[in-house]
């Protein structure tokens, strides 16, 4: 992998890490669902109006504006509201595995047994992290996993779309989703208008940076990557991000540092790193070796 690469990478782990704070800041002044609808509206309102895509994409589209918008994000921001940031950062990133073993199964990607290995160790350190006080609901820990398992199904989906470019792929999946979760706010949560009428700051923050630098440029960064390397190689950095959030939790929310939240958070590092590292290794040996001239 080449070195701008790799800081790029990073640059998007990091990124994700700081939108577990924002998160936890906007749903303390919005609801939940409300806050994703805005976040959508604003991705929307910056990239549809100056993108164009074919009818053949809707289908595609309309998955992703289902496992991406409503599985992953909205229950994101509604599971960010039993737990702190940096709990909640370590509970998602179980899509890394679950995303690493659907490359496997459906797009037929190697996973070799270090690679096995680093998954089961990151399994591991969520089991650790079960004992940390600041995960008391068992509801909140369902709709985190199944969050998870909306960005592994939208991770692995991307990797075969070849011709929609990722800042349109996100502006019009954001477009699709409006309905969703706008009808799933207006059922089951209350006092939107209220709320949004006395937003302060950090709301506005919060919804702007998750939908600018999370969305627009995070995310279009990270699909981009996904289509120069193989998946494999490239979603076990995303376990880094849970370790970030919980030291930004710390730093910026007053986030406890506990015993099971930091031997969690660096199970999964570890588990991530032999991962990583296999997956690299796997990929070389694949390749012919003018490829990594």
């Amino acid at each position: 992998m080449l070195l701008k690469h790799l800081l790029l990478i990073i640059f998007i782990v990091g990124c994700w890490a700081f939108n577990a704070v924002a998160i936890k800041m906007g749903v303390t002044e919005l609801p939940p669902l409300f806050m994703t609808l805005l976040r959508f509206m604003v991705v929307a309102i910056l990239v549809v109006p100056f993108t164009r895509i074919q009818r053949k994409h809707l289908p595609v589209l309309c998955y992703l504006a289902f496992t991406f918008g409503f599985m992953h994000f909205s229950l994101l921001f509604l599971g960010m509201t039993y737990t702190d940031a940096g709990t909640a950062a370590i509970i998602v990133q179980l899509g890394t595995p679950m995303a690493m073993l659907l490359a496997a199964t459906l797009l037929k990607e190697r996973l070799s047994l270090l690679q096995s290995g680093g998954i089961v160790i990151s399994l591991a350190g969520m089991f650790i992290l079960t004992g940390s006080p600041t995960l008391a609901s068992g509801r909140g820990v369902v709709i985190l996993l199944t969050s998870a398992l909306g960005w592994a199904l939208t991770t692995v989906k991307v990797k075969s779309v070849t011709d929609l470019d990722p800042v349109t792929m996100a502006g019009w999946m954001s477009l699709i989703a409006i309905p969703l979760v706008g009808l799933t706010s207006f059922l089951f949560e209350s006092n939107q208008l209220p709320a949004l009428k006395h937003i302060s700051w950090k709301g506005v923050f919060a919804v702007l940076y998750s939908a600018v630098i999370c969305s627009i440029i995070a995310y279009s960064l990270w699909y981009a990557l996904l289509k120069k390397y193989p998946a494999n190689q490239i979603i076990p950095f995303s376990l880094l991000s849970p370790v970030f959030a919980v030291v930004m939790g710390a730093i910026f929310m007053g986030d406890s540092l506990n015993f099971w939240k930091v031997s969690g958070a660096l199970t999964i590092v570890g588990g991530a790193l032999i991962a990583i590292q296999a997956g690299k290794k796997t990929h070389d040996s694949l390749q012919p070796s003018t490829a990594r001239q």
